[in-house]
């Protein structure tokens, strides 16, 4: 498959943390989702150097940043990036290079494995049983506040 077709699908796959949808179409992702449009999504990463090319990490917080596994960070400009550790997760990534993601479920609903499913172009199996969340923390210039 070539890449103008992977941006605009929405995978169903088993994320660094969780059951997710996976896409770099983040109004595809609002309409399952069903929430508003206004909340950003997390922001996933193939590596230091792609995030780099969407943000600039506080010079107070670049160790943090490098040395992080299943975390995401909020930049001072309200976006929030992760970078992918994962085996699984980086086969997807590697071809798409960064994707939004979310857990695979209607917004402030528990998850459904029979609507994630249905709302998926693409299923990338195994999905495994839902894992712990990231932890996210706010980065300011000087400052580090955990958020979960």
């Amino acid at each position: 498959m070539k890449y103008k077709e992977l941006k605009n699908l929405v995978f169903l796959t088993q994320t660094d943390t969780t059951i997710g949808f996976v896409s770099q179409n983040a109004e595809k992702l609002t309409q399952i989702k069903q929430r508003p449009p206004h909340k950003y999504y997390i922001k996933a990463v193939d590596s230091l150097k792609t995030l780099q090319i969407f943000t600039r990490i506080p010079s107070s917080q670049k160790k943090r940043v490098r040395r992080a596994n299943k975390t995401t960070f909020i930049m001072p400009d309200g976006h929030s990036y992760r970078v992918i550790r994962d085996k699984q997760h980086l086969l997807l990534l590697h071809r798409l290079t960064w994707a939004y993601t979310t857990s695979a479920n209607l917004s402030n609903r528990p998850y459904d494995e029979s609507f994630a499913r249905e709302a998926a172009d693409v299923i990338i199996a195994p999905l495994h049983e839902v894992k712990q969340a990231s932890h996210i923390f706010k980065l300011g210039k000087s400052t580090l506040k955990r958020i979960r």
